[in-house]
């Protein structure tokens, strides 16, 4: 357990103490339940104020007012009397009046304690149409009105998503936040960070302490790199490790091996935290991102557009040195693995015998072969499977030949390789790393543009090659010039350039 408090702590108390309404936001199960949980038992310890924990997630689908404030303010009550907090909440409520009732309640009651009272709402932006509104109507005009009569001395709204996002969560044209949303009063919007890898240590040194059951040092390295901290998967990973690898057997230590293993395992598993981020990739704001993301391009996406700060909050992605990537590898290996699983299914019937020894030559994966016949399936079949993800729950068609063809690698991977992705707005291309054994495989996935599309393809793939130090390298070009023949779209040509080799495939 690592100290919730680490990045904010001091800040929130500040925000706190200065009767401010504020926002903490940050992507699914990285620790807000368990800081507002803190959070509260800290306030009400040190006995100045009241504070109450109240989660919102069970109003999600309730968008009629006349229902989701009464079940807010009821909502509020029954923690009250949980949390063991002065009684007198709502006893009078008139529930009809539903576009005052949370004002009014929250008003008589704060005249009727003897200390100020600070309200934490967890999984606030699950509101969404009337009860939206009318929720945050009611909170501002408390807070506005509040130097004439007692209301809520601090408010924090919390969730994954920040203020200006809920709008999202209004789906009825007729209904609006007003200009900006009315609770504009928020002063300030605060995130949680993930770990960084000296925490990840710490987190996994308690464990050592507790069980005497070590962690190679290049296991902490590993995780991060894969994880980047965020806190779900940093735990999943050594879960799996202690509870299904090394069954609990204490005097196992931990190796980097195993840690892959355990990644691979929780892929595949799929379990809550994956389906309901992947579940997103519906989304046509998420896909306003994601497909661009795939494709590396670069003029595509507005970083000050709500979807793509959106998604950024979501923790789908994250900026790195000016460049928008995946929030983790792990997360880029789900992306894929999602959009592109329809594909990969249909393949295990067409193609069962072309597994890795197919391919295998001389303990090496010919390349060369596997391409080659990527490039007849994806002549007879690109048609078919363009219109598929056009028609699909992700409808991800611009993005097709780069899920299909990672589909295709990914069949022959699954017989005991790797695949590294790297995913990036602005790179023109996805640029994957096949890895078998010790082997290096790096294969660049492009559209054509013009002309000078091998010719920046090659510059760019050398550069690739160098990164993950390899002497040869691949280029897949997919054409999707209109009427252009089958005949002018598929070829293959080798470079040789400071005995570096390069081959290019036209699809």
């Amino acid at each position: 357990m690592l100290n919730p408090f680490r990045d904010i702590g001091n800040e929130l108390m500040e925000l706190i103490e200065r009767k401010n309404y504020f926002v903490i936001h940050a992507a699914r199960q990285s620790g807000k339940t368990t800081l507002l949980k803190e959070l509260t038992r800290k306030i009400n310890s040190e006995g100045k104020h009241y504070a109450l924990y109240c989660s919102l997630e069970s109003m999600q689908s309730i968008k009629e007012e006349s229902v989701g404030i009464p079940a807010i303010v009821k909502k509020i009550k029954l923690e009250l009397r949980k949390q063991k907090l002065p009684e007198g909440f709502a006893c009078d409520a008139d529930y009809e009046d539903f576009a005052n009732v949370l004002n009014e309640t929250l008003t008589d009651y704060c005249q009727s304690l003897e200390k100020p009272l600070t309200l934490l709402f967890d999984e606030a932006d699950c509101l969404s149409n009337g009860t939206l509104i009318s929720f945050l109507r009611q909170l501002r005009d408390g807070y506005v009105n509040r130097g004439d009569v007692s209301f809520v001395h601090s408010i924090a709204l919390v969730g994954m998503r920040n203020i200006r996002d809920y709008k999202a969560s209004i789906r009825l044209d007729k209904d609006t936040l007003g200009s900006a949303s009315p609770f504009n009063i928020v002063k300030k919007a605060l995130t949680l960070s993930n770990f960084t890898k000296q925490e990840v240590a710490k987190l996994y040194s308690q464990h050592t302490k507790l069980t005497k059951q070590a962690f190679k040092k290049d296991v902490i390295e590993y995780v991060f790199e894969q994880t980047q901290g965020q806190p779900w998967l940093v735990n999943a990973v050594a879960c799996e490790c202690v509870e299904n690898i090394c069954k609990f057997k204490y005097s196992i230590p931990i190796t980097k091996d195993m840690a892959q293993q355990a990644i691979h395992n929780i892929i595949l598993q799929r379990g809550t935290h994956f389906d309901s981020l992947m579940e997103r990739l519906k989304e046509k704001r998420i896909r306003n991102i994601i497909q661009p993301l795939i494709l590396g391009e670069e003029l595509a996406v507005d970083k000050l557009s709500d979807d793509y700060l959106y998604a950024r909050d979501l923790g789908i992605i994250k900026d790195s040195g000016g460049q928008t990537e995946p929030a983790n590898p792990i997360y880029a290996e789900l992306i894929v693995r999602t959009l592109s699983w329809n594909v990969q299914d249909a393949l295990k019937t067409k193609y069962k015998d072309y597994d890795v020894p197919h391919y295998l030559k001389g303990g090496r994966i010919d390349i060369n072969a596997l391409l080659k016949d990527f490039q007849d399936f994806w002549r007879e079949n690109s048609e078919i499977w363009v219109k598929k993800y056009k028609k699909n729950f992700y409808q991800y068609d611009e993005a097709a030949p780069h899920l299909v063809i990672q589909a295709f690698l990914q069949r022959v991977i699954n017989g005991g390789g790797d695949i590294i992705r790297e995913m990036a707005l602005g790179k023109n291309r996805c640029d994957i790393c096949v890895k078998w054994k010790e082997q290096k495989y790096p294969i660049e996935l492009k559209l054509y543009k013009s002309g000078k599309t091998a010719e920046d393809s090659l510059e760019q793939i050398l550069k690739y090659m160098k990164s993950v130090n390899s002497n040869e390298g691949w280029v897949v070009i997919f054409d999707r010039t209109p009427k252009k023949s089958w005949d002018k779209k598929l070829y293959i040509n080798e470079f040789k350039k400071a005995g570096k080799k390069v081959t290019v495939f036209g699809c």
